[in-house]
C-alpha cells in the first residue's frame, strides 16, 4: 500500500492543464518520491521522481522563470 499526500495543485491558464504534485509514499518504507500528474481534459500523465531529479528539475524551472519578464509570470497559489 502506498500513501499520497497532496503538495500543490495549480491550472495553468494558457493550456488549462491540472498540476498536481503529491509525495508517495511506501508502506515498506524507502525513499518518498515526488509523483506529478498533469490532467489534460480526459488524458492523464503520471510521473514519479527522486528527491535528485526533482531538485534539478525545479532548480531549471526557477532559472528559465526568474530570465522571463515579470508581466509574463501569472500568480498561482499551491494548494
Amino acid at each position: 500500500m502506498t500513501t499520497l499526500t497532496p503538495l500543490a495543485k495549480f491550472t495553468i491558464p494558457v493550456s488549462a492543464q491540472v498540476i498536481e504534485l503529491q509525495q508517495l509514499d511506501y508502506e515498506g518504507g524507502g525513499m518518498s518520491l515526488l509523483r506529478t500528474r498533469i490532467r489534460e481534459k480526459s488524458r492523464f500523465t503520471v510521473f514519479d521522481i527522486d528527491p535528485q531529479s526533482a531538485r534539478q528539475w525545479g532548480e531549471a524551472l526557477l532559472r528559465w522563470a526568474s530570465e522571463q519578464p515579470d508581466n509574463q509570470t501569472p500568480s498561482q497559489e499551491p494548494v
